[in-house]
């Protein structure tokens, strides 16, 4: 039953849909994906069409070819005779060993110089600024060749490690050779190894999972956790009493020697690399287009995380210092316990940026020859196989799905670390 005051109930009709603030963006919205859903379809169809009347229908079948063409700096086991997949794979491989290695480099160093652009001392605080000035406006390919061109002009070739009036020699008790052909470092071995898990059988994406990595790194992940545990423990104690318990050597305990006694039991033990014929065998060699790339890449980007670091700090308030100076903190607890853990909400978010921008820059790799996604599928097997849209559209892929998860990452991060609101 309805009374004379209750408001006649309002009919829906077509025409509130653009005239109707309620339903009005709603609408445009909807009827702009319609759009951008059917352009999306012409293209790829037109495309489709295009290829096909050329005689190159999309097709992926060229995976299975063989690649015949050799990478160099792998982390897996290659050969010229595997398939294209399976170089586009170690390609892949290649690019996230230099995005991680750059990340956690230029994380370190943009802290570091960072900070150190805000020290009282002039001197130190103009030569961050002359670093941070250098390196940032000078492209970042300039930056790969130059220092691809130190590292091949300026160390020694492996014939001067050779005879008793030797030129060069090795360094940390004869276990490293740097050279112009790359540095050459001691490799993990095992006596009493465990043997491999293999995975994918023979298909091109095969790989082989040491058990003896696995065992140490579940030792180390549990020894973690327990030190973990101890240090909870150690501050629901001083929560409760007032006083902290000494439990740092417990912690170093539970971490070091268990692992330790892995270690032990599996016979381990370092290879290193020896000088044979003309050139260096054994060891791991890192070759001198990984470092550049990784060194270029670092102190690149290192220049744009000091200045977020230095905008953090300075976002926060002067009064936050002077009252933990007031409480007997020393300056390099202040930083580290007071102001950095306050910055983290204003560097963290421009910071995915840069790592962002590290990874997608690691494509000049080519610049040097090393081999990473886009040297390997966009570059050598793209030329081989004639399949630009193919490629390059994987290659799109490829690098919108490495992006999408450091974001993801940093920003799982970010939230961990925001302030919590009352």
């Amino acid at each position: 039953m309805t009374t004379l005051t209750d408001p006649p109930k309002e009919q829906f009709r077509l025409s509130m849909l653009l005239y109707d603030t309620r339903y009005r963006s709603a609408t445009i919205q909807v009827i702009a994906m319609i759009c951008f859903m059917l352009l999306a379809a012409w293209l790829i169809s037109n495309t489709a069409q295009n290829l096909a009347a050329l005689g190159k229908p999309i097709d992926f079948g060229f995976f299975s070819e063989p690649a015949s063409y050799d990478i160099n700096q792998r982390l897996l086991d290659y050969s010229s005779r595997d398939t294209h997949l399976r170089a586009a794979f170690i390609g892949l491989l290649n690019t996230l060993v230099v995005a991680v290695l750059g990340c956690i480099t230029a994380t370190i160093l943009g802290v570091i110089i960072g900070v150190l652009r805000l020290s009282n001392n002039w001197i130190v605080a103009r030569l961050m600024t002359i670093y941070v000035e250098g390196f940032r406006n000078v492209p970042v390919l300039l930056w790969i060749v130059f220092i691809m061109a130190i590292l091949i002009e300026t160390l020694p070739a492996p014939r001067a490690f050779r005879g008793d009036n030797a030129t060069a020699s090795m360094m940390l008790g004869d276990s490293v050779a740097v050279t112009n052909r790359g540095v050459y470092i001691p490799e993990a071995l095992f006596s009493n190894s465990l043997g491999n898990i293999h995975l994918f059988g023979e298909s091109s994406l095969r790989f082989d999972i040491s058990l003896d990595l696995m065992l140490i790194l579940i030792v180390l992940g549990g020894g973690l956790w327990g030190a973990n545990f101890l240090r909870k423990r150690a501050d629901r104690i001083q929560e409760q009493t007032g006083d902290r318990p000494v439990t740092w050597w417990q912690r170093l305990a539970v971490v070091v020697i268990p692992t330790g006694l892995v270690l032990v039991l599996l016979g381990f033990h370092f290879g290193y690399p020896e000088l044979k014929g003309f050139n260096f065998q054994g060891g791991t060699h890192l070759r001198n287009s990984l470092i550049a790339l990784w060194l270029a890449l670092s102190l690149y980007t290192a220049a744009f995380i000091a200045e977020i670091v230095r905008a953090g700090i300075l976002a926060i308030s002067k009064g936050q210092t002077e009252a933990a100076s007031a409480l007997g903190l020393r300056s390099n607890k202040i930083m580290s316990l007071v102001i950095l853990p306050q910055a983290l909400r204003v560097i963290i978010p421009p910071l995915i940026s840069n790592y962002l921008n590290l990874t997608k820059n690691s494509s000049l790799a080519i610049a040097v020859g090393y081999m990473d996604i886009t040297g390997t599928l966009g570059g050598i097997t793209m030329n081989q196989t004639g399949r630009e849209l193919e490629t390059i559209l994987l290659l799109m892929l490829v690098y919108l799905t490495i992006s999408l998860s450091i974001s993801a990452v940093m920003n799982w991060y970010n939230e961990s670390v925001k302030l919590k609101e009352r």
